[in-house]
Order: C-alpha cells, then structure tokens, then sequence
C-alpha cells in the first residue's frame, strides 16, 4: 500500500470541503488556508484533496454509468442515469446540477492549492511542481464541464472563495474560451510535472497524463493535426505500454501497470476503504456485500463481439431464428429449477452450443461480461461462493445461497465482470462501495486508438489500422487488412467504423461511449428498445438533438442569473 493513497484517504476531513456553490465562510471550529499551509506535508494533503474529488459519485465515482448513455451499458436507477436515457430530465435534474456542482467544488480545491502552496516551507522547485498538479487537475474537471455544457463560468486562483463567494457571477465563457484555458493549464503541466513518481507517489499526474489530456481535448475539438502531434508525444516518450493480459489489467496488479496513464486510486481494506462503488452497482446480489446490478452490458453491445475470425457475429448462425423470435430466444436461455430451488434440473438444450459460442468470440468478451451459463467467483454469508448464471422462465428462483447469480430486479441481462470484485479480493474489499481496483480515465489503448481516428480524419489510413491492429493483437484478435475480406478497412468510412467498434469492445465499461457517441454526432442513432437477452422490454432509449449539452442548473441560473442568457439549445 502506498503513501499516495494513504494521503488519499484522509484528505477530505481538510479545509478542502468548501464547494463554490455551498459555503461563504469557513466554519470555526475547521482549519483555513491562513493556518494550514505550512509544510510540505500540508501541501501533499491539500493535493490529496483535489485529487479525491473524482471519487464523488458525481464527478467519476459512477462514470461506468455513462456507458447506459452511450449505447454500451443499459440499467435503471440513478447509476444509469435513468431520467436521462429515457428522455424525461429537466433543467432541475438532480444528476445534472449534482455533477456540475461538484465539478466545480474540484476546480475550488485546486485553486485552493494554487493560491496557498506558496506558503509551504519548501523549495521553489516543489512549490512549482504542486502548482503545475493543481493545474493539470483544475484543467480535467474544467474539461468534464466543457464535454458537458460547452462554456462556463471561469474561475480561477484570483478568486478567494471564502472573500468572494456572493460575488461569484461570473457569465458563461465561450466554448473556445474554457479550452484555451484548459490548454495553458495543461502546457504548464506537460512543462512542469515529473514523467514518473516514486513508487510510494504512484498514481499523481504526470507530464504524460497531461500531454495525453492534451490530446483528447484537441481530439474533441476536431483538432487533428494537434491532437496526433500530443498524442505521439505519449506513445514515443517509451514510458507506456499495453499491458499483456486484458482480463488481468482491471484487477490488482495490471491496475498499476504500465497502460494506466492516469487512473482514479481506489483502495480497500478495513479502515482503509476509500474508492469507487463499480461493484456495488455493477455487481449482482452474488457479489461481496449483496450488489444491485443497476449498470448491466446492453444486449446489442454484446452481440457486437466479433467471431475470433474477426466476422460479424450473428445470432442466427448459432440458433437458427434466434434473431426474430423471442419464443426462440427464450428457449434458448430458459433452464429448470427443482423444487428447492438449489439444483438445475434441466439446462437448456443450447447450453452447450452457447458455451462454445463464447469461447469463440473476441476474449474481450468473455473478460468482461458474464454471460449466461458461465461462472462467477461470487461470496456468501461472508464466505467464497462460486456462481453460475443461470436463466429461468420463472423469475426470483436463482440465489446465491443455493450456487447461482441472483439478478437484482430479475433482469434478463447480460451482466458486468470487469471491475466487479470476485469472491473477497482476498481481504482487500471491506465495503461494497469501495472496489480497490483502479479506474482508468486515460490508458495505453484508449491514445492508440484516439491517434487512429486523428490519423483517419487527415487521411492516413494505413497508420490508422496499424494502431487499430496493436490493440486488436493484444488479444489476438485478426488484424484487420490481413486476408479475409471481412477484415477490409481502406477507405476513411470503413476505418471509422472500426475505430467505433474497437473503442467500444476495448474501453466497454469505463464510461467513454457517451462522450465519443456525442462528439461524433451519433447519439440519435443509439434510439431504440432496451431489452434483454430473450427479448424482455426494458424501456425506450430517448434521444433528443438537445442531449448533446446538458442544461445549465436551474439552481446554478437562480445563484447567478447571467448563466440564463446564454442557456444551452433546447433549454
């Protein structure tokens, strides 16, 4: 266990808890700025602070949620954005101001940072790399209101939030203002931070996490030329690589790899539990601590998994008339219980046929999704259960009690394996809230594949495929070009295409489908029935032209009336 998220747990008992939107003064009985900043210790736990705020539910602590928004996930309840997905959210919309509050209580703690660390007694050297931290951290959440809203308000270290709170009125930015803020935030970053930390630093921002930032909000930007020279800057520094196992890389150990560029530090353990709830709500009942499996894989994503030929899977190959019936479909999934309930008395005639099936698809898959009739690691009355996900007509007969996956709310889904704990983490999870596992934000891959669709966009397709096929390669899926004419990709459409499809099989639960399918202009095409594996209605996926920028708070618009001016279209 490391220094880093030592200080990363106790850093929100600190005078850092003082959003932007909430308080005016500083409580009495709390530490201020005035008496705090003294030492580089201090220095560290203020920093320690900015960096938790991602943590909150509301800033990336649910950002696997965002793949229900992006065609990749499908659920209900708040962790899936429900009132989003399914079309009936308003500008008092609790995820929407919730989000953007707390994004800027992240901009307050690095500001804070910045205009206090002077004060610390150490080098000017030190004071120089803290600033350029707070600044790379200031520049991300800045950015996630950016993806999120466009322009917005610009506060930074000039404005005292204890002195200035009534008076913080500041109109909307422009667009291209906010990104140019966060571009110089980020160049004095890429100037300034460290390539690499000590071990028991491991995990802060770097010079190659902000270059890396860099490029994707010129990606966003359709700057591709600028884009592809940052992110190329990543790929030649040497200091990262893919790491050689996928399953492996979302579980202690590959988290820590040499792929995560920058990732969220969760811990766990008693006493020490400080992280992300990826298993409280993308896990099952059968997972540690009894989940909720409110983030669930959606059916069309999963049938997008490619043969390990790279073909087109097709469901009709496997069970002819699969596609169009859900009689078919059900008989296909549907398994007897006895009468006690612990015992499977009759699978389905298909079992063994789908069971084959997955061990011919992409390994991606069966790496992260668990699928009908495949195992889990699961855990029971405080004990290791080993489940089986087992699918009955009858809904509320399976339990884990009795060896199999209880599905929350009796879905018909496929269900989530990457990021979910297996059976206790051998003592590292104490509390189902806090997965110690690390979330990557930016990874190896994820620039592989962005400097693709920058070599795409200005026409250099060859080399777009060329990364295309470094991420393919890792688990041995065919390189595309390479024979057969299924795995044709020349022309910029064709190669579109398969960056669409690579970035949602490869970053599938780590919450990015939202933020690509809006920069593409792609989300109406996610419209549609959710439903389940053996055809169950869910709802309708609700898609407007206004869903690309979220509403500006209708609280935030009563604090500050000069944010109803400019609201976003379709508000």
């Amino acid at each position: 266990m490391n220094k880093y998220k030592l200080f990363f747990t106790c850093a929100a008992s600190l005078l850092l808890m003082s959003s932007c939107y909430d308080l005016d003064r500083y409580p009495e009985d709390q530490l201020s700025a005035g008496t705090f900043f003294q030492t580089q210790d201090h220095a560290d736990q203020a920093m320690m602070g900015v960096y938790s705020q991602m943590t909150h539910n509301d800033v990336f602590g649910r950002q696997f949620g965002f793949d229900c928004l992006g065609g990749v996930g499908a659920g209900y309840d708040a962790p899936s954005y429900p009132n989003i997905g399914r079309g009936t959210y308003t500008t008092t919309e609790g995820a929407v101001g919730d989000k953007f509050k707390q994004l800027y209580e992240g901009v307050t703690r690095a500001n804070i940072v910045l205009q206090n660390v002077d004060q610390c007694d150490m080098s000017d050297e030190l004071k120089t790399r803290y600033k350029s931290e707070a600044r790379f951290m200031r520049a991300l959440y800045y950015f996630t209101l950016l993806d999120f809203w466009g322009g917005v308000p610009i506060y930074d270290e000039t404005t005292i939030v204890a002195e200035d709170f009534s008076n913080m009125l500041n109109p909307r930015s422009s667009a291209e203002e906010v990104r140019t803020f966060i571009i110089k935030d980020l160049d004095d970053a890429i100037a300034n931070l460290p390539a690499d930390w000590d071990e028991s630093n491991k995990g802060r921002a770097t010079s190659g996490a902000a270059m890396a930032l860099k490029g994707k909000v010129l990606l966003y930007n359709k700057q591709y030329q600028e884009a592809a020279t940052c992110f190329e800057n990543v790929i030649n520094s040497g200091k990262y690589a893919l790491y050689s196992d996928y399953a492996n890389l979302f579980k202690p150990g590959g988290d820590e790899s040499s792929e995560m560029i920058f990732a969220i530090q969760n811990i766990g353990g008693v006493g020490t539990d400080f992280g992300m709830p990826m298993t409280f709500f993308m896990g099952s009942r059968a997972s540690y601590g009894s989940c909720w499996n409110n983030v669930m894989a959606a059916t069309d994503f999963v049938d997008s998994y490619e043969w390990k030929d790279g073909r087109t899977f097709d469901w009709d190959e496997v069970i002819p008339g699969f596609n169009e019936s859900d009689a078919i479909k059900q008989e296909t999934f549907y398994a007897t219980l006895n009468k006690d309930l612990n015992e499977v008395t009759t699978y389905p005639a298909a079992k063994d046929k789908l069971l084959e099936m997955y061990n011919k698809r992409d390994p991606r898959m069966m790496a992260s999704i668990i699928m009908p009739y495949t195992t889990y690691k699961g855990w029971y009355s405080n004990a290791p259960m080993d489940t089986e996900y087992v699918i009955t007509e009858k809904s509320g007969q399976t339990n884990e009690k009795n060896g199999f996956i209880r599905v929350n709310g009796n879905y018909e889904m496929y269900l989530w394996r990457k990021f979910v704990a297996e059976y206790d983490m051998n003592g590292a999870i104490n509390n189902r809230e806090d997965t110690p596992i690390n979330f990557p934000l930016i990874r190896y891959a994820d620039v592989l594949l962005m400097l693709a669709e920058c070599y795409n966009q200005t026409d250099q397709q060859t080399k777009a495929v060329d990364l295309i096929n470094q991420v393919r390669a890792r688990v041995d899926m065919p390189g595309l070009n390479s024979g057969p004419s299924h795995l044709k990709a020349t022309t910029k459409e064709q190669v579109f295409e398969r960056i669409k499809h690579e970035r949602a099989i490869e970053l599938a639960g780590e919450g990015l489908s939202f933020s690509d399918m809006k920069r593409w202009g792609l989300l109406e095409t996610l419209a549609g029935e959710v439903k389940g594996f053996t055809g169950q209605f869910y709802y309708n996926r609700v898609v407007q032209s206004r869903d690309y920028l979220w509403p500006i708070p209708n609280n935030e618009i009563q604090k500050n009336p000069s944010l109803k001016e400019n609201q976003n279209p379709g508000w």
